[in-house]
């Protein structure tokens, strides 16, 4: 079976290993992706981390960084030379770029499906809702990321199957638990309390939210945001206000392959996000990539958060600092829960978040297409 995955989440190497393990299948697959995207948090290059199996191409993009308006020129002419079965196009339904993706995969015979996040019901205006009305009936299967996700398409009307699939699972061999008393001396160069965060500094993450309940904290601790976006300078700023400045490490972004060592250096990772009008949070990939790493996690109850964590991890009220701050302080002072945490969220992960799985269930889907099933 010939597919195209056109994603331009796949400019992150990490990502990659979905491919390699959907080539694995004996699935014949050619990846297209930008050269770079940009978005809130600044610019990615793409990256060539993981490479085996299948054809990884850039193709030129118009409009990079524009969510709903951006669209590849040559698809047309990249899907005539690879003459794909199935079209995997991993947008959103009411974006540019999945409307002419579908409509360039139908004109050479091949059967599109699309990806969507979208867990808030929203009514778009034109030109969105109608190139969200002719995705939907050009596509007879969608991958929704999180369960509220498939409830969306279906209150909209889409007739199609729909499967329910994070977009990425993690590879528990690279995102694995550090291992014997000289990698853990390695990663521990004191005692404090390591507290982690991984994504864009945004303000939807809340992290003033998590600023403010570690200042309040009794005992030895350091914090450490790893990303980029708008909101660092805000966050600088409140480091300063709270007193807390030689405490925290604001806004470095690693490259990815450089992530599962982060992870590792880390005693609890929190993911304190703020539901919006227009968003909440609709999965949360640094939860289980930090779970496969043996670390516990913290989130907050919005939006896919409660959902991916499960029984593994602690789930406080989002906005509520007090209750953020009392969790941080237990677990600070209680190593054998976040023992217990940790040894859970990695057993949830095999079970549930392996980049295997999902690419087992991704190809599942384009033989479905494929079969017209």
């Amino acid at each position: 079976m010939r597919v195209v995955l056109i994603s331009k989440a796949l400019v992150v190497g990490a990502y990659q290993r979905k491919a390699e393990e959907i080539a694995r299948l004996g699935v014949a697959l050619t990846v297209l992706t930008p050269p770079s995207w940009r978005d809130r948090r600044g610019s990615q290059k793409a990256e060539r981390l993981h490479t085996l199996g299948y054809e990884l191409r850039t193709i030129p993009v118009l409009f990079n960084g524009a969510y709903h308006f951006h669209f590849y020129p040559t698809l047309v002419k990249a899907l005539r030379e690879l003459k794909p079965e199935v079209v995997h196009v991993d947008e959103e339904p009411y974006n540019l770029a999945t409307f002419l993706a579908v409509r360039a995969a139908r004109a050479v015979g091949a059967k599109p499906l699309f990806f969507t996040w979208q867990n808030l019901h929203r009514r778009y205006p034109p030109p969105f809702n109608w190139f969200e009305r002719l995705v939907f009936r050009g596509c007879s299967l969608a991958i929704a990321g999180n369960a509220e996700a498939r409830d969306v398409l279906e209150r909209k009307g889409y007739k199609g199957e729909t499967v329910v699939l994070p977009q990425f699972g993690v590879d528990p061999s690279i995102f694995r638990p550090r291992e014997g008393l000289e990698e853990v001396e390695g990663a521990k160069q004191d005692e404090s309390l390591h507290i982690g965060y991984a994504g864009g500094l945004l303000p939807e993450k809340g992290l003033d939210l998590l600023l403010r309940a570690c200042a309040g904290l009794d005992g030895a601790w350091r914090l450490t945001l790893v990303g980029s976006g708008e909101e660092a300078e805000a966050l600088r700023r409140l480091a300063s206000e709270c007193g807390i400045t030689d405490r925290v490490t604001l806004g470095v972004r690693l490259p990815s392959g450089e992530m599962p060592d982060f992870y590792r250096s880390l005693d609890l990772l929190v993911l304190p996000s703020r539901t919006r009008p227009n968003w909440k949070e609709q999965f949360g990939r640094v939860l289980i990539e930090a779970m496969a790493s043996g670390v516990p996690v913290l989130g907050s109850s919005s939006g896919e958060i409660p959902n991916v964590i499960g029984d593994a991890g602690v789930v406080f009220p989002e906005g509520d600092v007090e209750a953020l701050r009392s969790h941080l302080q237990r677990l600070m002072q209680d190593r054998a829960v976040r023992s217990r945490l940790a040894s859970a969220g990695r057993q949830r992960v095999l079970a549930h978040y392996t980049m295997e799985e999902v690419a087992r269930q991704t190809v599942a889907a384009y033989r479905a297409v494929a079969h017209g099933r």
